[in-house]
């Protein structure tokens, strides 16, 4: 992941183990406000969804990805990446010519 980041989103400038709040994220942009988080088996469903709420309340979007994802399918995770990204900065949308609405 801390590879596919530093490739693809370069202007994004992720850091890794990011504190914020009392939790350390796994990836965390500052500058787009986008957390990401990769989880294991190993994580409780609940407790993620608390994690996420407090980090969200910080002005956080917050994106998870399970580690096989990340492995097997890195140019599906990176689409998606680019994805929440896009949503932070939609391109502007330009004025219809010609009249009507």
């Amino acid at each position: 992941m801390w590879r596919l980041l530093r490739e693809c989103f370069p202007d994004a400038r992720f850091r890794r183990q990011v504190p914020i709040l009392n939790f350390i994220a796994d990836f965390a942009s500052h500058r787009e406000k986008l957390v990401i988080e990769v989880d294991g088996g190993q994580h409780s469903a609940e407790l993620e969804r608390r994690r996420t709420r407090l980090i969200a309340s910080e002005g956080y979007r917050v994106i998870r990805f399970w580690n096989h994802d990340v492995l097997g399918n890195p140019d599906g995770v990176a689409i998606l990446i680019e994805q929440a990204l896009h949503d932070r900065h939609p391109h502007p949308t330009l004025p219809h010519l010609g009249g009507g609405d």
